[in-house]
């Protein structure tokens, strides 16, 4: 009897372990399922691409967010408009950000020619909420032309004295955001010199920094162009159609957290740092060295021209593109020239089978078109001749070659082909006035000037204008009207 009892006994324990066993089994599954399509990510992966990053980690795909949408329509124009209005087509509104303020998320906002930086003038823009902002109208909003009634926001010196943020910047919900048709546009912001970097048939000298106090102007504001914060809640966003220049820190800067961001048909010209800095900003949440991927970023058919270093002595920064963190780049059908040091940077260590970079043209990029870190310490710098030999999701039908038609101003090309950077020391050991230092137990001190023949200096917008439609197939197209 005692035996029998002791064998239903074990039965019991038996069956209540397997059924608890199978459940966890279950969940840990349901867990490791990703919310969105994995197998994109692992597309024409390559066995050899785990070598560019130290830690090989699995990876999450971080879930999408849904755009909100909205069917409202307000109106802006500087020449008719007035914040007193209803914003209808009728009555617009006078002020960009005045429309933005009585938006609804993800509500359409059309605005005419002219040159918006925020009511009073104050100098930027922002948003907490997605909106769809497309500019360039004519005053009737019936034909939209970036060439014939461009819409600016080219904010002038003197608001520099009472701020100094981004043209325009995204604080929170993005998802459903679309950008078309607006100048971004620091020339008129920026402190040049007077003196140093003086280019023949360009205006003003080279840009002064930040902490450069000029005589007789506000310094330099040393924020982005375009910018997405990274406590934005992700969600898909669109750039197309528009013009950055003379950024004085990065023209288009973005932290990115799902979905997919597309920067497509735009002109970029003599911006600094960077002309695209696009980040991934989703929690790893699978364990500790986990790369999570956060979403896409679609760069492609703009036209990239001057981009410049963080300092005249053009040592640093100064990349076309930036391949950053957590997400899947596909670049391609860009021009991509002129910058200081490279095209395209691909030294943050992000996955080779998150890389697409295909039927690019390249020329003239001061430091090879291509830098590349396959591990720490390690920069390796690369032609397009030498790009069958890395080892990425894709990579083919790159050119290195000038682009015929290619509508630069020539002034500005011929000062940045001869830029230089120089220093002169002057010291002199046996001065009285380091012989009274060496007295007192002090050290000696010397002078050292230094000059660039020409860094950062302010581009024509209007020339920029002209960057539109030069190569078929190649860099910004002609907007459709």
């Amino acid at each position: 009897m005692r035996t029998s009892n002791l064998l239903w006994t074990i039965i019991f324990v038996f069956t209540i372990s397997f059924s608890t066993s199978a459940q966890i089994g279950v969940k840990d599954i349901q867990k490791k399922v990703p919310t969105t399509k994995p197998a994109e990510t692992k597309k024409e992966v390559k066995p050899a691409e785990t070598k560019s990053e130290p830690q090989q980690a699995p990876i999450e795909t971080v879930s999408n967010v849904s755009p909100t949408s909205s069917n409202q329509v307000l109106y802006v124009s500087m020449t008719k408009g007035s914040n007193r209005n209803d914003g209808s087509k009728s009555s617009p509104f006078k002020n960009i950000d005045k429309a933005i303020a009585m938006a609804e998320k993800g509500a359409e906002i059309k605005v005419a020619g002219g040159n918006y930086y925020g009511t009073l003038n104050v100098g930027f823009i922002e948003s907490d909420k997605p909106i769809r902002l497309y500019g360039s109208f004519d005053e009737d909003f019936d034909k939209q032309n970036i060439v014939a009634h461009p819409t600016l926001i080219q904010p002038n010196n003197e608001s520099a004295k009472t701020s100094r943020k981004a043209l325009l910047k995204f604080t929170k919900d993005v998802a459903g955001t679309v950008i078309d048709h607006i100048v971004f546009d620091s020339g008129e912001r920026n402190a040049y010199s007077s003196n140093d970097g003086i280019v023949d048939g360009v205006e003003g000298g080279r840009l002064m920094l930040p902490t450069e106090k000029p005589a007789n102007m506000n310094s330099t504001v040393g924020e982005p162009l375009l910018q997405f914060v990274s406590a934005t809640s992700g969600g898909d966003v669109t750039i197309q159609n528009c013009v950055f220049l003379n950024g004085a820190s990065f023209a288009l800067q973005a932290g990115h957290r799902s979905g997919k961001f597309t920067v497509k048909n735009n002109v970029f010209v003599a911006n600094k740092m960077a002309a695209i800095e696009i980040y991934g900003t989703c929690a790893s949440t699978g364990g500790p060295n986990t790369l999570s991927l956060c979403g896409e970023v679609e760069i492609a058919y703009n036209t990239i021209l001057f981009t410049w270093s963080r300092l005249k002595d053009f040592l640093d920064m100064g990349y076309g593109v930036r391949v950053m963190t957590k997400c899947d780049y596909n670049i391609h059908n860009n021009i991509i020239g002129a910058s200081i040091l490279s095209a395209i940077d691909h030294t943050r260590f992000n996955k080779n089978e998150w890389l697409k970079i295909d039927n690019n043209i390249f020329f003239v990029n001061k430091d090879k078109d291509l830098h590349y870190s396959p591990v720490s310490n390690t920069r390796i710098r690369m032609d397009v001749c030498d790009f069958d030999d890395l080892e990425i999701a894709s990579i083919g039908g790159n050119r290195n070659e000038i682009p015929e038609g290619l509508k630069v101003n020539k002034a500005y090309l011929e000062g940045y082909l001869g830029a230089r950077y120089s220093e002169q020391v002057d010291y002199d050991p046996n001065s009285p006035a380091n012989q009274w230092r060496a007295a007192m137990g002090m050290n000696k001190q010397g002078t050292i000037t230094s000059s660039a023949t020409m860094f950062a200096n302010k581009y024509p917008w209007k020339d920029a204008l002209n960057l539109f439609g030069n190569v078929s197939e190649y860099g910004a197209q002609s907007p459709k009207k």
